[in-house]
């Protein structure tokens, strides 16, 4: 079935503005969006591009912005969006290097910032740092972000203060913060308390988008809850 796809196109070095442009795919059975992307790329428009990778929903490459919403390309139906024209576009807020290609450095200096790993107050030793099955499914939702950026692009707070740290940085500030080994509060109190920190959330919950269905607004809910009670 051949089917209209509208594509963002932006060249900084060459275009005074973006622009729309369509393609005529035949859409086969099981095609994604990515199929397509690639089908446009390799027989109608070189000049096309998209970040790609596993094509297995897992690397976060293609995150993009299809019909309104922050989607994986490789996870996403074309048959599951329905008939008529597919819009397809870079993800929004931030900078586009290329048509869909977007510059993800400010993303990942506020994922940076939050200090996402694993900070231990005492030396290791010939065993391993236990935790109970309890403990252990207090950070389930928080370890699988694929870091695909498409939470932070759709939070209204981080639009209105680019400084905000954003829903995926404050997911993985979560994860460390309550895994049980991990005594690294001390140093991230103060990030996740100031000025730019989670208090800038305003419970929106527009990053529950999620490719992977985790829920960042529930977790920077606890991480507040954690920084009242360390403080007070």
């Amino acid at each position: 079935m051949m089917q209209t796809f509208k594509i963002f196109r932006y060249n900084p070095d060459e275009d005074k503005n973006p622009y729309y442009k369509t393609y005529q795919v035949d859409v086969q059975e099981g095609m994604t969006v990515l199929d397509v992307l690639n089908e446009i790329k390799w027989k109608l428009d070189g000049s096309l591009t998209f970040r790609r990778s596993c094509r297995h929903g897992i690397c976060g490459s293609c995150a993009m912005t299809i019909n309104g919403l922050n989607r994986l390309a490789c996870e996403t139906q074309v048959k599951a969006l329905g008939g008529g024209t597919v819009e397809v576009e870079p993800l929004r807020h931030y900078p586009v290097i290329k048509d869909l290609a977007v510059d993800m450095e400010d993303f990942y200096k506020k994922y940076e910032a939050v200090k996402p790993y694993f900070i231990a107050g005492t030396s290791p030793t010939d065993k391993e740092r236990y935790q109970s099955i309890e403990d252990r499914k207090k950070i389930d939702g928080s370890y699988e972000c694929i870091l695909c950026g498409a939470c932070t692009s759709s939070c209204p707070s981080y639009w209105a203060n680019p400084n905000f740290l954003g829903p995926a940085a404050l997911l993985a500030a979560y994860r460390f913060v309550f895994d049980s080994r991990d005594e690294g509060m001390g140093e991230r109190l103060p990030i996740l308390n100031s000025r730019h920190g989670l208090w800038r959330c305003h419970t929106i919950f527009n990053c529950t988008i999620c490719p992977k269905s985790l829920n960042p607004t529930w977790a920077i809910g606890e991480l507040k809850k954690k920084v009242i009670s360390e403080k007070y």
